[in-house]
């Protein structure tokens, strides 16, 4: 699935919603895809920083665990665990808890958009 980042109006937004439920009166195929919208830019800017990106690019190439992810990225864990979790807010992660045999369980994160784009 396509995930769109971008800024963008409420206007905007009620378009977009009009749009799609007018295709869905006509009974026409719908798009499947995911958008993100800020109103405010700087919300945005916060989402999109180096570290996130890296973070995100990551976890798409190889989903594990915030540990395995915060070793590989010689990042602190809590750090990892903070941006995941705005990551995962946002819909672009997602953390499912699993057996992790002999140990109980295991949080592993996975990227849940196969291509993301980022929309000014």
């Amino acid at each position: 699935m396509k995930t769109t980042i971008k800024v963008a109006s409420t206007d905007e937004f009620f378009k977009r919603g009009k749009e799609v439920a007018k295709l869905a009166d006509q009974g026409k195929r719908i798009a499947r895809e995911r958008i993100i919208s800020f109103e405010d830019p700087e919300d945005l800017a916060r989402l999109i920083t180096t570290a996130k990106l890296v973070l995100f690019r990551e976890v798409k190439e190889c989903p594990g665990s915030i540990a395995d992810l915060s070793q590989r990225l010689h990042r602190d864990r809590s750090a990892v665990k903070r941006d995941i979790d705005e990551l995962e807010r946002i819909g672009l992660v997602e953390v499912e808890e699993k057996p992790f045999p002999g140990h109980g369980r295991k949080k592993e994160v996975r990227a849940v958009a196969g291509q993301v784009l980022l929309a000014m």
